[in-house]
């Protein structure tokens, strides 16, 4: 467990109270991951797991430390011979292949910045990354359709000198395996990056516009004891299981940094598409210990009979990236007697707020501030809200940014001033604090609903309509209305067994009358076989208002 190098003072903790005042990371002169966490686990515990893969192929890959540091060296070489040098931006569009783990690490020893970016991108989406970010090479899994996409956008990308497929022969492409050199460089953290160059290069998800491009240093990893050690709670010599694909930011989270620096091995299903029982099998099959995903895939899985698959070797359940329904928190406990621990972050920062031990967990709460962050709620005024009044998470800078947060969007200085305006960084989303220090997400300041002068929380209405048994996901916005400004809307995607029909869409809205008030109830009820989507699972309301205005 080397994240024990990293931290001044005791690394246990009993009280939230404790280890929000006393936890502190140590930050070393020149860290690098790959050399001071991989490197030195292949030095001293080489034959300690490192990562489980499989897929739906029935293929497997287990490496440990000693293995990975050698793969991990073959494609730092096979890199510098094509032409990577430190400051090179390298684009990787690998799904959960396990070459990302080799390409990303080979990337950090070298000092060139990984571009994580995901395969479900076309044309337009790969053109717009490879000139905001200046891409040199592009890494590609075998996959035709994505590849052609990727030739489409390199013939408007000056930048880009080079494409590498891991799969098989394509031409035009270089093919990772059979140029591998066979003298493998030896590698220097001195001669390597700076704490403060740049490491990480990640797209956002953005509801609207241009994706931003988030750039982290090579301190960033450490931010992310934390998130595994403190809140995810994974385990020494355990399996950790984040079900986020490579191309969102959330994998960073979960599926390298904090894990092996906590001591636990990562777990990496390369599904062909999201299937609740095949993953459940997999969890049985390869005994996960801890596991972390977005309230979307629990809301599958509670829809599962939990009883058939053996998840005793289950200990700890997190979830992120949407806010968290309690009626989803009340259904996974009663199934598996795991009490989901709900934390907030942005791409933009590691985790900024959750439930740790030693805390009373209020299911649909995010928790309460993380060690390291500083976080208030403010009006449009910039005022502090009261107790119990909805306004911006904000996170104060007057002492300096916390650690493991961004530094700034790459090469645009007017949305970094935007961002950071006043002394505080404006993450964009809403939320309220209650009397006990615990915050309540409510939504993106955009998301607001304003009908016959009341303010209604998407989120809120969200919350009630999933506790009805027909509705498996909705989002709730806003329509325009000459009579009460705005009529609320909730667009809702049926469980299985149920048909979209007056009746039941009488029997929802009746539903939700009686919930929550009556004021809240959708006006408006459009039944969908699927809703709008991010790249990184999220719910596009924005799409669907632009949709419904026009």
């Amino acid at each position: 467990m080397l994240y024990k190098k990293f931290i001044h003072g005791k690394t246990d903790y009993v009280l939230y109270e404790d280890l929000k005042e006393n936890f502190l990371i140590k930050i070393p002169e020149k860290f690098n991951f790959a050399f001071d966490v991989v490197d030195e686990y292949a030095k001293t515990e080489p034959n300690r797991r490192a990562l489980v893969w499989c897929n739906d192929q029935g293929e497997e890959k287990i490496f440990n430390f000693s293995q990975l540091k050698e793969e991990v060296d073959k494609t730092a070489s096979f890199l510098i011979a094509q032409g990577i040098k430190k400051g090179d931006h390298v684009m990787l569009i690998l799904r959960r292949r396990y070459e990302f783990w080799f390409f990303l690490l080979a990337l950090h020893k070298i000092g060139a910045v990984a571009v994580p970016a995901t395969y479900q991108l076309l044309q337009k989406d790969i053109e717009y990354r490879n000139n905001a970010a200046n891409i040199k090479m592009i890494v590609s899994l075998d996959n035709k359709e994505l590849q052609t996409q990727i030739e489409l956008a390199v013939e408007s990308s000056p930048t880009v000198e080079k494409l590498v497929t891991i799969g098989t022969d394509r031409p035009n492409w270089i093919s990772f395996y059979k140029e591998i050199p066979e003298e493998i460089i030896p590698f220097s953290k001195e001669t390597g990056p700076r704490n403060q160059d740049i490491m990480l290069l990640y797209f956002t998800s953005g509801t609207s516009g241009n994706p931003k491009m988030i750039q982290h240093n090579y301190t960033y990893p450490l931010g992310h004891i934390v998130t595994a050690k403190y809140w995810q709670q994974v385990v020494d010599g355990g399996l950790h299981l984040t079900v986020a694909e490579t191309g969102w930011a959330k994998a960073v989270w979960g599926k390298i940094y904090g894990q092996w620096l906590a001591g636990s091995a990562v777990f990496a299903y390369d599904m062909d598409s999201f299937v609740p029982g095949k993953l459940l099998e997999k969890m049985e099959k390869y005994q996960v210990t801890t596991f972390c995903a977005p309230p979307t895939i629990y809301r599958y899985l509670i829809k599962q009979d939990l009883s058939k698959y053996n998840l005793s070797s289950l200990q700890h359940c997190t979830t992120a990236g949407e806010a968290l329904n309690d009626e989803v928190y009340n259904k996974f406990f009663q199934q598996t007697g795991l009490k989901l621990k709900e934390g907030y972050g942005q791409t933009e920062l590691t985790l900024a707020i959750g439930n740790f031990n030693g805390m009373e967990i209020k299911p649909g709460s995010m928790g309460k501030v993380a060690p390291g962050y500083n976080i208030d709620i403010v009006d449009s005024t910039g005022k502090s809200c009261d107790v119990g009044e909805t306004g911006e998470i904000v996170i104060p800078l007057k002492t300096g940014f916390p650690f493991g947060m961004f530094s700034g969007y790459y090469n645009d200085e007017e949305l970094s001033k935007k961002a950071f305006s006043n002394d505080l960084y404006h993450t964009g989303d809403t939320a309220y604090r209650d009397s006990d220090g615990y915050f309540w997400f409510v939504g993106r300041t955009d998301d607001m609903i304003k009908s016959s002068g009341f303010r209604i929380s998407p989120f809120e209405v969200e919350s009630t309509l999933i506790k009805h048994p027909a509705v498996l996901e909705c989002a709730v916005t806003g329509v325009l209305d000459e009579k009460r400004g705005q009529l609320v809307k909730a667009t809702i995607v049926l469980a299985p067994g149920f048909e979209p029909s007056k009746e039941l869409e009488h029997e929802i809205q009746y539903f939700v009358k009686h919930q929550t008030a009556p004021y809240k109830f959708p006006r408006i009820i459009d039944f969908v076989k699927e809703l709008p989507k991010t790249i990184s699972g999220k719910i596009r309301h924005v799409e669907i208002r632009e949709k419904d205005n026009k």
